[in-house]
């Protein structure tokens, strides 16, 4: 307020020059004088009151939001961490299976595979929790989301040319190519060789290892049968996003992940290299690739080494 009454002192002494100016005929002076003070005048009183205005306006819904966040408690996965753990640490009633459960749709049918980023709600149910989440804290997790993956391709891309060196080695051992049957009536899944081995250890992983292996290929690739059998799953997979299941001759299944479509569907009979479907990068993937297995059972827990089944077989990965 002193600012403004000197303001008033300068004015009254800017018009009284103009009227000063008008009566020695200087009429053209002392318009843009009275001008020039009335326009500065208004500007000036104006900002001061929009602002006051704005900022209680701006700062009455900042409450509400903040009783919001307290009211959800959301938690951000990082590198080493596993259901277990952070409901020991956040003090979760129910312990990691109603973490799980409360977040089964954000984890999927395995609770083993959480990945940094993934937004859990802690004490509450997820249904729609997770979706909104993401959408209610602003450009924050956006920004997040493209870095993480922009980093996983900038390490994936060599690994992608190497596997095709090691892949031509790999048809030579066979004498089939990916996706033809060899003497023993197996194919390669995909081309290449796989980068990520079973039972690799790591912070993608809560359960502390990795339950198949992995092929860098660029979404859309083809991917074949290992050999003939029955299709026992064929759809959405939770951490896995599309997947297929088929359960073969001797009893083992194999299953593929992270498809980015399927071709085939449940009860449908296979033969050796026959396409089910194309690789992507669905549900909890950093990249394209086709997440492999093979189990004694159609559903997950048991895994047995896919090198050495495959190997067995005559395809070496």
């Amino acid at each position: 307020m002193p600012i403004s009454g000197k303001h008033r002192r300068t004015k009254s002494s800017a018009i009284a020059r103009g009227v000063a100016a008008a009566g020695a005929g200087g009429a053209v002076i002392a318009l843009p004088l009275l001008g020039a003070t009335g326009a500065h005048a208004a500007p000036q009183s104006a900002p001061i009151a929009v602002p006051q205005s704005a900022a209680a306006t701006h700062a009455a819904p900042a409450k509400p939001v903040a009783q919001k966040q307290a009211a959800t408690s959301t938690y951000s996965v990082v590198s080493g961490d596993y259901l277990s753990k952070i409901a020991t640490e956040h003090k979760v009633e129910g312990g990691w299976q109603k973490l799980y459960q409360d977040n089964r749709k954000v984890v999927g049918e395995d609770p083993g595979l959480i990945f940094p980023g993934m937004k859990l709600t802690l004490g509450g149910k997820a249904s729609g929790d997770a979706a909104s989440t993401g959408a209610g804290t602003g450009a924050a997790l956006p920004s997040k989301a493209p870095s993480v993956p922009s980093s996983v391709v900038e390490k994936s891309a060599p690994a992608k040319s190497a596997p095709a060196k090691v892949s031509t080695v790999a048809e030579s051992k066979t004498s089939a190519p990916a996706g033809q049957a060899n003497s023993s009536g197996y194919a390669h899944p995909v081309p290449g060789n796989h980068t990520t081995g079973y039972r690799a250890s790591g912070s993608n992983w809560s359960s502390g290892s990795h339950t198949g292996i992995d092929f860098p290929v660029f979404t859309g690739t083809g991917v074949k049968a290992i050999t003939s059998g029955t299709v026992v799953t064929a759809g959405w997979g939770g951490a896995y996003g599309n997947q297929v299941v088929i359960k073969h001759a001797d009893g083992r299944y194999s299953q593929y992940g992270h498809l980015s479509s399927i071709s085939v569907s449940a009860g449908q009979v296979l033969s050796t290299g026959q396409q089910i479907g194309l690789s992507g990068a669905t549900g909890n993937a950093t990249g394209p690739h086709l997440h492999f297995e093979v189990r004694t059972g159609p559903a997950y827990g048991s895994d047995i080494d896919p090198i050495a089944y495959l190997a067995s077989h005559g395809i070496y990965v």
